[in-house]
């Protein structure tokens, strides 16, 4: 890996567009054993005098089990060239496909012992701190409850940023 260690407020990217349009993929496990999955929901901030992020999983994805398993995990961000391997990795699960096989993407061992990409741009390795399961009695906009027709909703998990990793 070519990668170089930044601070997280060296992170140069909108924080809005590395998430909901770039897309990344959430990854848990160790190298060998983990599973890995592409989200476009999720954040950044400060909170309990921390540099975090917060992602969510719904149950029933195989990497749901690898989060709760596992006390780090990593966000993979890619350069456009790797949009198609993004898609596939959000539509294919890693209980049937070798998701990396497919894609060629390759698994590596973060500084922390997780799994990340070596193709990826952008690295951000977390250890868990927090979760939460989303509620219906919790959703005050009730359009909201669209995204959940069938009433599986998300965990959040809040990460404390360990390692940033940028090329």
């Amino acid at each position: 890996m070519s990668f170089k260690e930044i601070r997280t407020f060296d992170i140069e990217d909108n924080a809005f567009r590395l998430i909901s349009k770039d897309w990344m993929l959430i990854t848990a496990g160790k190298t060998g054993d983990y599973n890995t999955m592409t989200a476009s929901w999720g954040g950044f901030g400060h909170l309990w005098h921390r540099d975090v992020c917060y992602i969510f999983i719904r149950p029933q994805r195989h990497t749901f089990s690898f989060l709760e398993r596992e006390e780090l995990f990593t966000l993979s961000f890619f350069a456009e060239d790797y949009r198609e391997a993004l898609k596939f990795c959000g539509t294919k699960s890693g209980r049937e496909i070798d998701k990396a096989a497919v894609t060629g993407l390759t698994p590596v061992a973060s500084p922390g012992g997780g799994v990340c990409f070596a193709e990826a741009r952008l690295v951000i390795e977390c250890r868990k701190i927090y979760f939460q399961d989303i509620s219906p009695e919790g959703v005050l906009d009730k359009g909201i409850s669209s995204n959940y027709t069938k009433n599986d909703y998300h965990r959040m998990y809040i990460g404390q940023i360990q390692t940033v990793l940028s090329r």
